[in-house]
């Protein structure tokens, strides 16, 4: 049988992965600042947590508390009983922060609904071209592991968000990590800017659809799908 999905509450991208983020697997979304990957996460966050579920939620840049209570509306106070927020310092932090989100979706002593990991490559990112480039490779390689067989065994849906980076050789915008973090998604998504409040989301990679492509909008309350007409 196939595994269940959770919806994440915007129609178009949710007809885009086949009903929404399947649950034994990591899904990556990447893209340029502004693009809507940090709103998607807490929109997506705040859905799971209104439905009685925890919400695992490791962020490295800082979360809008403005944008949180704009989605939650008067439901913020009860939805944050239901994060477990950790804000990590740097990359050894953030190991810790993720195997302790690990550890607790594994041992089902609470019913976790999401892990959110935004953004996995913040850290890494600045440890490119330093003297500790490939101790940061292999901390996110076993960052990722973690979050990997937890999906699989926990089936707990696990979300990450990506910086990128341009390649000059033909100016597109590529993910961060390299092939092995593009590997461990089973499910990528690009996020692209475009006038105004419209955005798209690209599915680069899924185990069962092809790629395509749907816009969505980013509004004072959230995201929404594309403007009618």
């Amino acid at each position: 049988m196939p595994e269940p999905r959770l919806p994440t509450g915007i129609p178009s991208i949710d007809r885009l992965l086949g009903g929404g983020l399947e649950a034994d697997c990591v899904t990556e979304i990447y893209g340029e600042g502004g693009s809507g990957k940090t709103l998607f996460c807490l929109e997506v966050a705040v859905r799971v947590a209104r439905e009685g579920h925890w919400v695992l939620y490791v962020d490295t840049e800082g979360v809008s508390v403005d944008r949180l209570r704009a989605i939650a509306s008067d439901e913020l106070e009860r939805i944050l009983r239901k994060f477990l927020l950790s804000t990590p310092k740097d990359l050894e932090e953030q190991t810790r922060a993720i195997a302790t989100a690990c550890a607790l979706a594994r041992e089902g002593k609470r019913p976790v609904g999401l892990i959110v990991v935004d953004s996995a490559t913040f850290f890494y990112r600045l440890s490119l071209s330093g003297s500790d480039e490939d101790e940061a490779r292999q901390a996110l390689s076993l960052e990722l592991a973690d979050l990997v067989v937890t999906a699989l065994r926990a089936h707990v849906p696990v979300l990450i968000t990506n910086q990128v980076w341009r390649n000059l050789k033909d100016g597109t915008l590529e993910p961060l990590g390299g092939s092995f973090l593009n590997h461990a998604a089973k499910t990528i998504l690009k996020f692209e800017r475009l006038p105004g409040p419209r955005r798209r989301a690209v599915l680069v990679k899924h185990r069962s659809l092809p790629e395509a492509s749907a816009e969505f909008r980013i509004t004072a309350t959230g995201l929404d799908g594309p403007i009618p007409g």
